[in-house]
């Protein structure tokens, strides 16, 4: 169906002016110069990720292959254990820390989750969606976590499991927290039910690179991490990448039947084409 007059000039306009907004606007970590235009005849198709991207179920326009070439390069990246890892790449890091906190609820459902002032916004909705029981813990000027605050009050409950929420580069700061000192401060408590997730979105396909590295990866005793693929990376695509422990996802992987694969996922439908960007 051909477009009226009307709605291709809404649409030229539209472009002109998307075109301006694009070249001026500064503040956020999004990639301006990719050039995915060889994936244009790609936009034919209807891609589907639908359920677990480790099997390929029944719906066969679907790009797992690529999406496992990502995630295994992740992992490496990211130091996961060898045999026990898994991942998916989600619509962004929201939805890479949703899954998180929801693995870590299903292993531990009376832990406390702790988090940083300096967390981001959507963290407070997560944990409302997933009806967690959460305590704020101070942030530093630098805006990385007060250890001394979250001390203090892991002493308080130091008898209830432990759900640390780790910020691997804050949205004003980019501070980072360090989950060996997080480890440290468990250990001396003996709180031996925990789970440290870490939210990577922002720094987390840079901190591998640093030098010194910062501690934030599986390596360091992180249970899962989740990173953004729309900023650094620079898919035009908000998407992202959640990695987390292959033994806890098995607790809350279901067989369906009619899709051929296994629900592991928040989402049921993925987007097809973000792993071919990443």
């Amino acid at each position: 169906m051909a477009l009226t007059k009307q709605d291709k000039l809404r649409l030229d306009c539209f472009l002109t002016k998307i075109k301006k907004d694009a070249d001026g606007f500064l503040g956020y970590p999004s990639a301006k110069d990719f050039d995915f235009s060889i994936f244009n005849d790609y936009l034919r198709f209807p891609f589907n990720n639908i359920g677990d991207p480790f099997i390929d179920g029944s719906y066969k326009v679907s790009s797992k292959e690529f999406e496992r070439e990502v995630l295994e390069e992740m992992a490496t990246l990211l130091r996961a254990p060898e045999d026990d890892w898994w991942g998916y790449i989600t619509n962004g890091g929201t939805e890479g820390n949703l899954y998180s906190l929801y693995l870590a609820r299903e292993l531990n459902p009376n832990a406390i989750v702790y988090f940083s002032q300096a967390s981001h916004y959507s963290v407070t909705k997560n944990l409302h969606f997933l009806n967690m029981r959460h305590i704020m813990i101070r942030a530093q000027d630098n805006g990385e976590m007060d250890y001394d605050d979250l001390a203090e009050t892991l002493g308080i409950h130091r008898d209830v499991p432990a759900t640390i929420f780790a910020n691997i580069g804050t949205t004003m700061t980019e501070a980072k927290d360090d989950i060996t000192k997080i480890q440290s401060i468990l250990d001396g408590f003996t709180i031996v039910n925990r789970y440290i997730h870490c939210d990577a979105a922002l720094s987390g396909t840079i901190a591998p690179f640093l030098t010194p590295r910062p501690a934030f990866d599986f390596a360091d005793g992180a249970d899962s991490i989740a990173i953004s693929g729309h900023k650094f990376i620079g898919s035009p695509i908000p998407c992202g990448i959640v990695l987390a422990k292959k033994h806890a996802v098995d607790r809350i992987a279901q067989s369906i039947a009619y899709i051929g694969t296994l629900d592991t996922t928040v989402s049921g439908s993925r987007n097809g084409l973000t792993p071919l960007y990443l």
